[in-house]
Protein backbone atom coordinates (compact mmCIF):
# COMPACT_ATOMS: atom_id res chain seq x y z
CA UNK A 1 0.00 0.00 0.00
CA UNK A 2 1.45 3.36 -0.97
CA UNK A 3 1.80 6.13 1.59
CA UNK A 4 -0.78 8.22 -0.30
CA UNK A 5 -3.37 5.43 -0.24
CA UNK A 6 -2.71 4.80 3.45
CA UNK A 7 -3.37 8.46 4.19
CA UNK A 8 -6.57 8.35 2.12
CA UNK A 9 -7.82 5.39 4.17
CA UNK A 10 -7.06 7.29 7.36
CA UNK A 11 -8.91 10.30 5.97
CA UNK A 12 -11.99 8.14 5.33
CA UNK A 13 -11.95 6.87 8.92
CA UNK A 14 -11.50 10.41 10.20
CA UNK A 15 -14.44 11.64 8.13
CA UNK A 16 -16.65 8.83 9.44
CA UNK A 17 -15.91 9.86 13.02
CA UNK A 18 -16.40 13.55 12.30
CA UNK A 19 -19.73 12.86 10.61
CA UNK A 20 -20.87 10.77 13.58
CA UNK A 21 -19.77 13.49 16.00
CA UNK A 22 -21.70 16.14 14.09
CA UNK A 23 -24.89 14.09 13.95
CA UNK A 24 -24.73 13.46 17.67
CA UNK A 25 -23.91 17.11 18.47
CA UNK A 26 -26.83 18.25 16.36
CA UNK A 27 -29.19 15.90 18.18
CA UNK A 28 -27.84 16.18 21.74
CA UNK A 29 -25.81 19.38 21.81
CA UNK A 30 -22.01 19.31 22.08
CA UNK A 31 -22.14 18.84 25.87
CA UNK A 32 -24.32 15.74 25.48
CA UNK A 33 -21.83 13.94 23.24
CA UNK A 34 -19.28 11.44 24.51
CA UNK A 35 -16.22 9.92 22.87
CA UNK A 36 -17.71 6.47 23.40
CA UNK A 37 -20.90 7.44 21.57
CA UNK A 38 -18.95 8.88 18.65
CA UNK A 39 -16.76 5.79 18.37
CA UNK A 40 -19.78 3.48 18.52
CA UNK A 41 -21.66 5.46 15.85
CA UNK A 42 -18.60 5.41 13.58
CA UNK A 43 -17.96 1.70 14.11
CA UNK A 44 -14.55 2.10 15.74
CA UNK A 45 -13.15 1.68 19.22
CA UNK A 46 -12.49 4.55 21.64
CA UNK A 47 -8.80 3.71 21.34
CA UNK A 48 -9.00 4.21 17.57
CA UNK A 49 -10.81 7.50 18.16
CA UNK A 50 -7.88 8.85 20.16
CA UNK A 51 -5.51 7.89 17.36
CA UNK A 52 -7.22 10.61 15.33
CA UNK A 53 -8.62 13.18 17.75
CA UNK A 54 -7.58 14.45 21.16
CA UNK A 55 -11.15 15.26 22.26
CA UNK A 56 -14.79 15.08 21.24
CA UNK A 57 -14.71 18.79 20.36
CA UNK A 58 -11.90 18.16 17.89
CA UNK A 59 -14.06 15.51 16.21
CA UNK A 60 -17.06 17.84 16.04
CA UNK A 61 -14.97 20.65 14.58
CA UNK A 62 -13.09 18.30 12.26
CA UNK A 63 -9.68 19.32 13.58
CA UNK A 64 -6.97 17.17 12.04
CA UNK A 65 -3.20 17.06 12.28
CA UNK A 66 -1.68 19.42 9.75
CA UNK A 67 -0.09 16.60 7.74
CA UNK A 68 -3.52 14.95 7.40
CA UNK A 69 -5.23 17.93 5.78
CA UNK A 70 -6.69 16.75 2.48
CA UNK A 71 -5.72 19.99 0.75
CA UNK A 72 -2.14 19.80 2.02
CA UNK A 73 -1.96 16.09 1.23
CA UNK A 74 -3.16 16.81 -2.30
CA UNK A 75 -0.51 19.53 -2.69
CA UNK A 76 2.33 17.30 -1.53
CA UNK A 77 1.45 14.67 -4.13
CA UNK A 78 1.66 17.10 -7.05
CA UNK A 79 4.72 17.00 -9.36
CA UNK A 80 7.67 18.93 -7.95
CA UNK A 81 8.15 21.09 -11.05
CA UNK A 82 4.52 22.16 -11.30
CA UNK A 83 3.77 25.88 -10.96
CA UNK A 84 2.52 26.61 -7.40
CA UNK A 85 -0.81 28.06 -8.53
CA UNK A 86 -1.43 25.06 -10.79
CA UNK A 87 -0.51 22.66 -7.98
CA UNK A 88 -2.89 24.37 -5.56
CA UNK A 89 -5.65 24.36 -8.19
CA UNK A 90 -5.21 20.62 -8.74
CA UNK A 91 -5.20 19.94 -5.00
CA UNK A 92 -8.42 21.94 -4.62
CA UNK A 93 -10.03 20.09 -7.52
CA UNK A 94 -9.07 16.78 -5.94
CA UNK A 95 -10.69 17.79 -2.64
CA UNK A 96 -13.83 19.27 -4.26
CA UNK A 97 -15.59 15.94 -4.82
CA UNK A 98 -15.10 14.89 -1.22
CA UNK A 99 -16.33 18.28 -0.01
CA UNK A 100 -19.53 17.90 -2.03
CA UNK A 101 -20.11 14.46 -0.55
CA UNK A 102 -19.66 15.91 2.93
CA UNK A 103 -21.76 19.03 2.34
CA UNK A 104 -24.41 17.97 4.86
CA UNK A 105 -21.75 17.81 7.55
CA UNK A 106 -20.59 21.29 6.51
CA UNK A 107 -24.10 22.63 7.07
CA UNK A 108 -24.39 20.90 10.43
CA UNK A 109 -21.07 22.38 11.51
CA UNK A 110 -22.02 25.88 10.37
CA UNK A 111 -25.29 25.69 12.33
CA UNK A 112 -23.47 24.49 15.44
CA UNK A 113 -20.94 27.31 15.17
CA UNK A 114 -23.75 29.87 15.25
CA UNK A 115 -24.73 28.66 18.71
CA UNK A 116 -21.31 27.61 20.01
CA UNK A 117 -18.66 30.23 19.09
CA UNK A 118 -15.98 28.34 21.02
CA UNK A 119 -16.17 25.60 18.40
CA UNK A 120 -15.74 28.14 15.61
CA UNK A 121 -12.65 29.53 17.33
CA UNK A 122 -11.19 26.04 17.62
CA UNK A 123 -11.72 25.44 13.90
CA UNK A 124 -10.14 28.77 12.98
CA UNK A 125 -7.03 27.88 14.96
CA UNK A 126 -6.78 24.50 13.25
CA UNK A 127 -7.22 26.00 9.81
CA UNK A 128 -4.49 28.55 10.51
CA UNK A 129 -2.12 25.62 11.10
CA UNK A 130 -3.14 24.04 7.79
CA UNK A 131 -2.61 27.35 5.98
CA UNK A 132 0.84 27.57 7.49
CA UNK A 133 1.56 24.04 6.28
CA UNK A 134 0.54 25.02 2.76
CA UNK A 135 2.80 28.08 2.90
CA UNK A 136 5.74 25.98 4.06
CA UNK A 137 5.18 23.45 1.26
CA UNK A 138 5.05 26.18 -1.40
CA UNK A 139 8.18 27.73 0.10
CA UNK A 140 9.96 24.38 -0.07
CA UNK A 141 8.97 23.88 -3.69
CA UNK A 142 10.13 27.34 -4.72
CA UNK A 143 13.28 27.55 -2.62
CA UNK A 144 11.92 30.53 -0.70
CA UNK A 145 11.72 31.31 3.00
CA UNK A 146 8.14 31.11 4.37
CA UNK A 147 8.89 33.82 6.92
CA UNK A 148 10.73 36.49 4.94
CA UNK A 149 9.53 35.95 1.34
CA UNK A 150 6.04 37.18 0.46
CA UNK A 151 5.29 34.85 -2.46
CA UNK A 152 4.46 31.59 -0.58
CA UNK A 153 1.96 33.22 1.78
CA UNK A 154 0.47 35.34 -1.00
CA UNK A 155 -0.15 32.47 -3.43
CA UNK A 156 -1.67 30.36 -0.66
CA UNK A 157 -3.91 33.20 0.60
CA UNK A 158 -5.10 33.96 -2.94
CA UNK A 159 -5.79 30.28 -3.63
CA UNK A 160 -7.73 29.83 -0.41
CA UNK A 161 -9.73 32.93 -1.30
CA UNK A 162 -10.60 31.41 -4.68
CA UNK A 163 -11.68 28.18 -2.98
CA UNK A 164 -13.81 29.98 -0.37
CA UNK A 165 -15.44 32.14 -3.04
CA UNK A 166 -16.24 29.07 -5.14
CA UNK A 167 -17.82 27.31 -2.16
CA UNK A 168 -19.86 30.41 -1.21
CA UNK A 169 -21.22 30.82 -4.75
CA UNK A 170 -21.89 27.10 -5.01
CA UNK A 171 -23.98 27.32 -1.81
CA UNK A 172 -25.97 30.39 -2.82
CA UNK A 173 -26.90 29.71 -6.44
CA UNK A 174 -30.33 28.19 -7.04
CA UNK A 175 -28.87 26.04 -9.81
CA UNK A 176 -25.20 25.83 -8.90
CA UNK A 177 -22.51 24.86 -11.34
CA UNK A 178 -20.36 21.93 -10.22
CA UNK A 179 -18.02 23.03 -7.42
CA UNK A 180 -14.98 21.93 -9.44
CA UNK A 181 -16.09 24.23 -12.27
CA UNK A 182 -16.41 27.19 -9.91
CA UNK A 183 -12.98 26.47 -8.45
CA UNK A 184 -11.57 26.50 -11.97
CA UNK A 185 -13.27 29.83 -12.61
CA UNK A 186 -11.73 31.33 -9.48
CA UNK A 187 -8.23 30.13 -10.34
CA UNK A 188 -8.66 31.39 -13.90
CA UNK A 189 -9.27 34.86 -12.47
CA UNK A 190 -6.10 34.56 -10.40
CA UNK A 191 -4.13 33.38 -13.42
CA UNK A 192 -5.34 36.41 -15.39
CA UNK A 193 -4.23 38.75 -12.61
CA UNK A 194 -7.71 39.84 -11.47
CA UNK A 195 -7.80 42.44 -14.23
CA UNK A 196 -11.57 42.74 -14.01
CA UNK A 197 -14.78 40.78 -14.53
CA UNK A 198 -15.33 39.21 -17.93
CA UNK A 199 -17.16 41.41 -20.45
CA UNK A 200 -20.64 40.01 -21.23
CA UNK A 201 -21.16 38.78 -24.75
CA UNK A 202 -24.01 40.90 -26.23
CA UNK A 203 -25.01 38.03 -28.50
CA UNK A 204 -25.56 35.86 -25.43
CA UNK A 205 -27.81 38.37 -23.68
CA UNK A 206 -30.06 39.57 -26.52
CA UNK A 207 -33.05 37.25 -27.08
CA UNK A 208 -33.25 35.71 -30.49
CA UNK A 209 -36.04 37.02 -32.75
CA UNK A 210 -38.29 34.23 -33.97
Amino acid sequence: MTEGLRERKKAETRRAMTSAALRLAEALGPDGVTVEAIADAAGVSPRTFFNYFSSKDDAIVGTTPVHSSELLLGLTTRPEGEAPLDALRAAAQDAAGRFVLGSEDWLRRRNLFQHHPNLAARQAAGFAEVERGLVEEIARRTGLDPDIDTYPALVVAASLGAIRSAIAVWRERDRPAPLAELIDEGFDHLRQGLTGPPTPDPAATVPAIV
